[in-house]
């Protein structure tokens, strides 16, 4: 029974590593074309060696 729960417990513990493991890949591609987008259009802005961002 003691093996069984172990199991168990082991199975759920990485069936959510492995959720929020996907979460973060999603959250960093959405970070990451937004970060490209600012890029771009400062670019074509012509803003020179100014920072798009305010940080």
């Amino acid at each position: 029974m003691v093996p069984l729960l172990v199991v168990l417990l082991l199975a759920l513990i990485l069936f959510g590593a492995g959720f929020a493991l996907k979460a973060l890949w999603w959250i960093a591609l959405i970070v990451l074309v937004v970060w490209l987008l600012g890029f771009v259009f400062r670019a074509a802005e012509g803003g020179g060696r100014r920072r798009w961002y305010r940080w």
